[in-house]
């Protein structure tokens, strides 16, 4: 009676196991799985066949921990897979991961700092050849340690904390207040702002901009404008709800990102408002939208396929000082214009 049917799990097979199909020592087995050119035509021959018939697989983990070469593997933590804006990094760095012939581990940190250290760590202790790292905040010089140790890190989206290293990030800053600039022009004096947590250095450099807007063009700051904390649809409607009900409500929203824009336009189109509206970051089906509005679009995927180039330049052994690139943005039309 085999595993399965026994009710026991299957194992994969060993190097000692194809050792005993084909007769030969473990010792040689090693050396053909290894390559060694030195070993009689016939034995390796026998060998081969005796691993193809068990379907056994060579562990190159185990072996690049025992001789400490490149594991042909890089690593990704970003913060969540499921939004649009994250799988379009990952999909940069996945193809660039595939021009050089490297496989590409992804992990998931979500918006906790302590859990981002350990599963930068964690991906460390794999041996992985260098790592992207969409940061979520907190202190990152402990890194410094495993840089030196030969494992390359590029920052993307956000620049790390106390560590100098290389990032490629947006302009946040002068986006938004460019952005904010262009609704002051047109008349807009009161905006609603609804952002995630300003622990986060992108909303706090938004926000940064959009008050340097306002000091720019001689206007008064008013917080009760402001809503944070805004993570996703659910929260922007309420957040737009809010400001509306207000004795002077806004007569236009700036968003701090893709999810909350869509749950403000469900709101303001709901309500059949009209107040103008500019959402950082654009998002799929923008120009479907019932109504329109303006999007801080920049190329998303570029941060994960510049971000992975510069770390193949360092796996690859290039030495210069730490790099910052910075996206730039632009203002773009969407929703469909003249909408009955």
């Amino acid at each position: 009676m085999d595993a399965t049917a026994s009710g026991a799990f299957p194992r994969r097979p060993t190097m000692a196991d194809v050792a005993r199909s084909a007769g030969v020592s473990l010792k040689t087995v090693s050396r053909v799985i290894n390559g060694v050119s030195t070993v009689d035509v016939a034995m390796a021959a026998r060998v081969r066949d005796a691993a193809g018939q068990l379907g056994f697989r060579a562990n190159f983990a185990a072996s690049t921990l025992r001789s400490g070469s490149s594991s042909a593997t890089i690593g990704l933590l970003i913060k969540d897979l499921s939004n649009e804006f994250y799988a379009t990094i990952a999909s940069g760095v996945a193809e660039v991961a595939r021009a050089h012939q490297t496989q590409l581990i992804t992990a998931h940190s979500g918006e906790n700092a302590e859990d981002e250290m350990e599963a930068i760590f964690d991906l460390c202790r794999r041996r992985v050849d260098g790592l992207l790292i969409v940061p979520t905040g907190g202190n990152h010089s402990a890194l410094r340690s495993e840089i030196d140790l030969g494992i390359p890190m590029v920052f993307l989206d956000r620049n790390p904390v106390g560590l100098d290293a290389d990032s490629v990030v947006i302009d946040n800053y002068a986006g938004a207040r460019d952005a904010t600039l262009t609704l002051i022009s047109e008349g807009h004096t009161r905006i609603g702002v609804l952002v995630d947590t300003l622990n986060m250095p992108t909303m706090r450099q938004r926000v940064e901009g959009i008050h340097a807007a306002f000091a720019a063009a001689g206007l008064p700051w008013d917080d009760t404008l402001v809503s944070t904390n805004v993570r996703g649809p659910a929260e922007a409607s309420i957040a737009v709800e809010r400001l509306l009900s207000l004795s002077r409500p806004p007569t236009a929203f700036f968003c701090g990102n893709n999810r909350s824009s869509i749950g403000a336009l469900r709101t303001l189109w709901e309500q059949r408002r009209t107040e103008a509206l500019v959402a950082f970051d654009d998002f799929q089906l923008a120009e479907l939208m019932p109504r329109p509005f303006r999007v801080l679009r920049y190329d998303n995927r570029a941060l994960g396929t510049l971000g992975a180039q510069l770390l193949f330049r360092r796996i690859s052994g290039e030495i210069f000082d730490p790099v910052t690139v910075v996206l730039s943005t632009e203002l773009c039309p969407r929703g469909i214009q003249n909408f009955q």
